[in-house]
């Protein structure tokens, strides 16, 4: 008798269980059911915004379901992007993440979580390079005769950033590294004060995103000696990258953004919006869009996103440690 209630109490148990696996692969299967909140941890109209807007636009077509952006600026992005990691796991909460406030927020000063722990990853949906550009007068004409005049010149050059710690500052710390210059760094609230002094000849160098550059590039009132990416790029087709033309092998380096989402969110959720996102990012008018905004559209697997975090957050923390910076 005691040997027939335990097998029918086993057998109750696994009814229940199967029950329950059941009961949530049917919420799944029907999922969105219900309009999905994507927080963006930065104002209207910045980089991270209007690709993360973009995407969703061909989303919540695929999915039947709206995303609605939920502006959060705030402290460099950790303001919404804390929202989210408090937010439920239920797949219907997505932070428009990025290198700063993910990447290397995390490892200059304190913020309220651990991005590997307080994060689920989803998808890649846009990359944006960096150029390095320089005023016209300065008189290097390519990018080696660049560097051997600043390491024949130690201390003499200034660079420019959009703030400590930004992304842009790690990227040119990350090269006068590789490039053994050393250089005074000058950093700026925003990109915008930055390149105005960059113009007005009174920095050397910076490093600043594609979309910032191209324009005054092309119009030749700033000089650009190569670009962090891989490959070139359309919008500057002339300008080659670095780690070619410098001959600094692994000098590849660019700000990602991303949808991610609370920890603990189902895997079979978040694969499902990197399968649309795959979809969303070969459009060609989206195509068009990134390209203007000087962006390349770029989609991955949950598992290569998460890889992709170790991996910048292993190089950033190697930058800063180098370089001893630290934001109080």
């Amino acid at each position: 008798m005691k040997a027939f209630c335990a097998v029918r109490t086993r057998r109750i148990a696994a009814g229940i269980f199967l029950g329950l696996c059941a009961a949530s692969a049917s919420a799944q299967s029907g999922y969105p059911s219900r309009p999905i909140r994507l927080v963006v941890p930065w104002p209207p109209g910045q980089a991270t915004d209007l690709s993360a807007r973009l995407v969703a636009h061909k989303l919540s077509e695929s999915l039947g379901q709206p995303l609605v952006v939920d502006n959060r600026p705030g402290a460099g992005g950790v303001i919404g992007s804390d929202a989210v990691a408090k937010s439920a796991p239920d797949g219907y909460t997505l932070l428009a993440g990025s290198s700063g406030p993910i990447s290397i927020n995390p490892i200059v000063q304190k913020v309220p979580y651990d991005p590997e722990q307080a994060f689920a990853p989803v998808s890649l949906i846009a990359t944006v390079p960096y150029v390095l550009v320089a005023n016209p007068a300065f008189p290097a004409a390519g990018i080696r005769e660049f560097i051997a005049s600043a390491r024949a010149n130690p201390d003499k050059y200034t660079f420019a950033s959009s703030g400590t710690g930004a992304t842009g500052h790690l990227v040119a710390e990350f090269f006068n590294s590789m490039a053994g210059i050393r250089a005074t760094h000058v950093p700026y609230k925003g990109s915008v004060p930055a390149i105005t002094d960059l113009l007005n000849g009174n920095v050397t160098y910076a490093f600043e995103t594609l979309a910032a550059t191209a324009g005054h590039v092309k119009s030749g009132r700033l000089k650009a000696y190569g670009i962090s990416s891989a490959r070139r790029n359309d919008a500057l087709p002339e300008v080659a990258p670095v780690h070619e033309s410098a001959e600094l092998p692994g000098f590849e380096v660019v700000a990602w953004i991303g949808y991610l989402a609370p920890a603990g969110t189902p895997l079979q959720t978040r694969a499902r919006l990197a399968a649309e996102v795959r979809k969303a990012v070969q459009a060609g008018d989206l195509r068009e869009r990134y390209a203007a905004l000087g962006m390349d559209p770029v989609s991955s697997s949950p598992e290569d996103l998460g890889a992709l975090l170790k991996r910048e957050h292993e190089r950033y923390a190697a930058i800063v440690k180098k370089a001893n910076i630290r934001i109080d």
